[in-house]
This record gives structure tokens, sequence and C-alpha cells, in this order.
């Protein structure tokens, strides 16, 4: 008996120690909107029934009702119910700066969507990045929201770790260093048809904690994915994982100009942790000329984030053999091919699309209707195992193909490299970045070998 109260009595202790531990503020009394301030919109915001309540209406941009009160590591509480039809999203670590865009809101969204596409408890960078952690990355959590009912989500902003949950589900899973402290934001998404005016998200039971963090914190879930945002480096689980930085962010360490033994001397920058192909006259690798890895590649899983300036031409190729052409243009390869579909005329080359952005480059085109972000940076994957090789665009595949198979010696016969002896066939091959006198930009170049 006297075990058994011990027990008991210890629990107990343990219990009441983690409570006294969780210190919760809230933030909304329920009652009207002290505490909160309306920006860049004429979204309403009204208190109904210890709810906040936003309306969408016409004619008005993205609205915010952001916290007079600043907030850096937290961990935040909320439920939420949205109608359909009606974007929303939960702005924190926010700002709204004079010298930034005039005042716009911009920071990290926890996203409440309520469409087919079912990204809620997804991670967008509001008017700055655009997306960093679709629900593409973790299929699972899109199975979260519930339509019509209150849903609980849960935000832990914990120094560069920020994580999200949707009804107890995880979802999003980033580490980020680009904002520290910012404000807390409910937002009524602006709205293009009359249909939609009137639609209403709701808020309630809004609270924060801001002490003992790193002791009420939820487990670390490794089977949710992992989104290193930070630029240019390699995360704890990244590197146990296998992946390694193909570009230091800072010099030219490991690449050459592909018909040279040392780095060009110009063409390329290296401008705040992006790398840039400078703007010269358009034509293929006559200014600083190509760029290649010195160490070459067979089985690999290649990331890189690149950005391209209106009417851009690049690419990025791997198998590539730098003695095939010694003349003039660019190194032979097999390419996924960078360019802006909509203002450069290489888009409607080819045959059926297949110079397109994502394509392999003359061989096999990439989907029409693909998720590219004009404006922003996006991610090109490529996965190469043996002979089998797949082409990503922000975490979609858009391209898949089987070196040596009778369709690739058909598509390899049709293209502009048949004069080529067994293109594409290499067991191994450089990687390359492509300078077609256009301005590209890249970043976060990454490789994990297979």
């Amino acid at each position: 008996m006297k075990t058994r109260n011990l027990i008991l009595f210890v629990i107990l202790c343990t219990t009441m120690t983690s409570f006294s531990q969780e210190k919760w503020e809230s933030l909304f009394n329920g009652k009207n909107l002290k505490g909160f301030k309306k920006l860049n919109g004429n979204a309403d915001y009204v208190v109904k029934d210890e709810a906040i309540v936003g309306t969408s209406k016409l004619k008005t941009p993205n609205t915010f009702l952001a916290t007079e009160k600043m907030y850096g590591d937290f961990i935040l509480e909320l439920e939420f119910k949205v109608d359909e039809g009606l974007n929303s999203g939960i702005q924190f670590r926010s700002n709204s700066l004079k010298e930034y865009n005039d005042g716009r809101v911009h920071g990290y969204q926890y996203e409440i969507d309520p469409s087919s596409r079912a990204w809620s408890g997804g991670i967008y960078d509001e008017s700055r990045r655009g997306w960093l952690y679709p629900l593409d990355k973790n299929p699972n959590a899109k199975k979260a929201f519930k339509h019509g009912e209150w849903n609980k989500v849960r935000i832990e902003a914990i120094g560069t770790s920020i994580r999200t949950w949707l009804n107890d589900l995880p979802c999003s899973n980033i580490l980020d260093n680009l904002t520290s402290t910012g404000f807390i934001a409910l937002q009524v998404h602006s709205i293009s048809k009359p249909e939609d005016e009137g639609k209403t998200v709701q808020w309630k039971n809004i609270r924060i904690c801001t002490q003992n963090l790193e002791k009420i914190k939820r487990p670390y879930n490794k089977v949710v994915f992992q989104a290193n945002c930070i630029d240019n480096s390699i995360s704890d689980e990244e590197a146990a994982n296998g992946w390694k930085l193909l570009w230091d962010g800072k010099t030219t360490d490991g690449w050459r100009g592909a018909k040279l033994t040392t780095f060009p001397a110009g063409g390329w920058k290296i401008d705040n942790g992006v790398l840039k192909v400078l703007n010269s006259n358009g034509a293929e690798s006559t200014n600083g000329g190509d760029i290649v890895t010195i160490k070459k590649y067979k089985n690999f899983e290649l990331s890189a984030d690149f950005k391209i300036t209106d009417g851009a031409n690049s690419g990025i190729k791997y198998f590539v053999d730098t003695e095939l052409n010694k003349g003039e243009g660019s190194s032979i390869g097999c390419e996924f091919q960078i360019l802006d579909d909509k203002l450069h005329p290489d888009a409607k080359l080819g045959v059926k699309g297949n110079r397109t952005l994502g394509s392999l480059y003359d061989l096999i085109p990439a989907p029409e209707n693909k998720p590219f972000r004009k404006g922003f940076f996006n991610n090109a994957r490529i996965v190469v195992k043996g002979n089998k090789v797949e082409h990503y665009l922000n975490d979609v595949k858009i391209v898949e193909y089987e070196r040596g198979s009778q369709m690739w010696k058909a598509l390899v016969n049709y293209s502009k490299y048949s004069v080529w002896p067994n293109f594409g066939n290499a067991a191994e091959g450089n990687i390359l970045l492509q300078d077609h006198g256009n301005e590209v930009w890249f970043k976060n170049i990454k490789i994990k070998e297979l």
C-alpha cells in the first residue's frame, strides 16, 4: 500500500509540475477586439458568440486583424471555422513596415484552405517567398481539416524550428531564420467573385504560451518531413540522410567552367547567397559559359532553387560529358529545362512543348499545367536511380523516363541529340548550370548520393 501511495504521489507531483510550467495567456477576451488592430484591407471583423468573425468583401485586398503586441518564441493554440470557398490564414512572426511595400503585411502564415487542394496547416510566407511548406510534402495531413466544423490549431515557433498541427495531426515542419519576431494576425483573404462576398471565417479560444517552451513542446516526429528553409545550409536531419551542399553559398569551390580548368572570370556573380548567371546577349554559353561540378555523379537526388527573370532561358544538366563538345554552344548532357514559357520563343519550338520549363529538353515535355510560381524561387529536383530518372517541380513529379529503353532511343533519334553517340547513357557525369545569356538565379543547391 505504501508503494502504491508513493507512486500516486510521484505521478501527482509530475502532473502538477507540468501544469505549472504551462502559463497560457488569452489573446482574445471573447467580448471585443481590444488588443487588435486592422491592417491593409477593409474586410469586417466583429465579435459574436465569443468568437471573432471576419467577413469577406469585394474590392479590398487581404485584410488582417493583428495583435498590437509582438511575439518571438511561442506556442499558439486556437480554433477556427470557415465557409466553403473562402481562403484564410493565421499570420505569425509577421510585420507591417512602412519601408516594406508601404506597410504590406508579410511573414509566416498558417494556411486555412477548405478547397479540394486541402493545404490547411501548411506554411506560406505572405508577400515574400511564397510556399515554404505546401502539404504535398506531408500528404497525410490533408485529411485533418473538418468541413463546416470548428478546427483546432497549434503552432510551435521556437528558435528556427516552426511546426504546425491541425486537429492534433502534425502538418508542417520547417527550419527558418528569416524573421524571429512579429505580430499574430487573422486573415480575411481578398475575393474576386461577387458570390463569395459575405462569407465568413471565425476564430475563438485564442491563447498563447511564451514560457518554458522547451519543456512543454510536443515530441519531435521524424515521420513528418522537415523542410530546411535556411538558405545554403544542411540541417542535422538532412546530414543524417546523406545530403550535402553542392554549392556553399559563398565561394566557387567545387565548380569550374565547362570548358575551363578554373571558374569563369566573368558572367557569373555571387550576390548575398545567390549564384547569378548575368545577362548578356541571350546566346548560348557565349559570356561566362556554363559551369560544372568538378566531381562526377552516378545515382543521386539533386535539389536546387531557381528564379527566372522575365524572358530568361537556362537549365540544369546532368550526365554531362565536357569532352563531347569542344566547340561553340553548351556542353552536352540531359537537361532539366529552365525557361520563361510565356516570354521566351524556345517554348514554342521543339516537339509538343518539350522545350518548356521542367521538360527533359528536346526529348520529353513537362505538363502544361505545372506548379510554377512566377516571381518566386522554384525548386527543381532530379532523382536518378540507375537508368530511371524523374524531374520534380515544387515537389510535383513532371517527367519520368528510363535511359537505354526503346522509347529512349526513339526519342534521342528524333531530337537534336541524335548526332551525339550514346547520348545520355553514360554511367556518370558532371552536373551543369547553364549560361544562356539571360539572368537566372540559383541557391540551395544540394545533392544526396544514392
